[in-house]
């Protein structure tokens, strides 16, 4: 599962660890000495799911570190497991120690929350995707859709770029929902579904009428998209389009929602509120 070019990473790390260290890192240059290397240890102090640790390894490679995975990704590990080997120059380790360590941290908070909300919603319709949206961290968004996929979720659109979403403010400047909908099919190439964001179960209707592929029923209540389901279903619209219910979705109320059988329900606290994943690094031997 690749999504993120290592030398890209590595760019990345290099460009976080000139935000930590803008002068170096003055604690480890005045008591750690040129040219010593070590062997260390990155070790999980809470379980939950990791993510991306390979892709971290592999960058770690590119910026002169050794590194080796010792868990898969998407693994479940409990507290005290090795999750990552380190070698090569101590200054260079503990300068990435800290950014390391929280982007692993966040990762695996990530694929946690998401394979907990997978798991409620399996129980309940195993039909039911759980999907990402685009509510993530600039700079982070390949290895946060990645974090999702291996929790088991759906990533959902990328970016603005490879999908069409009619969203509330598009629908405001265009003038209503079926016009909007018209517009974009008429002009976007047929390798593209178009989605239409909608709040009233009736706007669900006219936008499957005009045509969209998927319908988002937006902020609706367990009973509002109870409604809009049984109106599709009337009109004969249901099994034309996919149905996606967001906003206000997390493990508290999720299960309530897939009992109603909608396609995919997305949510952004799997990557707002990640479940929190404590990590350490430790120093095995010094070389």
């Amino acid at each position: 599962m690749g999504f993120l070019d290592p030398h890209i990473l590595a760019s990345k790390i290099l460009e976080w660890v000139r935000e930590d260290a803008p002068f170096g890192d003055i604690t480890t240059e005045l008591l750690v000495p040129e040219g010593r290397s070590v062997e260390a240890v990155i070790i999980a102090k809470s379980s939950g799911v990791v993510a991306c640790v390979s892709d971290v390894a592999r960058a770690l490679k590119i910026l002169g570190l050794e590194a080796a995975p010792l868990v898969g990704d998407g693994e479940e590990v409990r507290r005290g497991t090795a999750v990552m080997k380190l070698g090569g120059d101590a200054r260079s380790i503990l300068l990435f120690e800290r950014t390391i360590l929280n982007i692993l941290m966040l990762l695996a908070g990530i694929a946690t929350k998401t394979r907990k909300i997978v798991d409620i919603v399996r129980s309940v319709n195993p039909r039911v995707r759980v999907a990402a949206t685009r509510k993530v961290v600039p700079g982070l968004r390949a290895l946060v859709k990645k974090a999702v996929a291996l929790g088991g979720g759906d990533t959902h659109r990328f970016s603005l770029s490879d999908a069409i979403l009619i969203k509330d403010n598009h629908i405001a400047i265009v003038g209503d929902v079926e016009k909007a909908v018209r517009l974009a099919k008429s002009r976007a190439s047929f390798a593209h579904k178009v989605e239409v964001e909608v709040t009233e179960p009736s706007d669900a209707v006219r936008a499957a009428r005009a045509g969209a592929d998927i319908v988002m029923l937006d902020n609706m209540s367990p009973s509002k998209v109870a409604e809009a389901l049984e109106l599709l279903k009337r009109e004969g619209l249901r099994d034309r389009v996919v149905v996606e219910v967001s906003g206000g979705i997390d493990e508290d109320n999720v299960a309530a929602y897939a009992k109603l059988d909608p396609d995919v329900i997305s949510t952004s606290v799997i990557t707002m509120k990640p479940e929190r994943v404590d990590m350490s690094l430790e120093i095995e031997r010094l070389l």
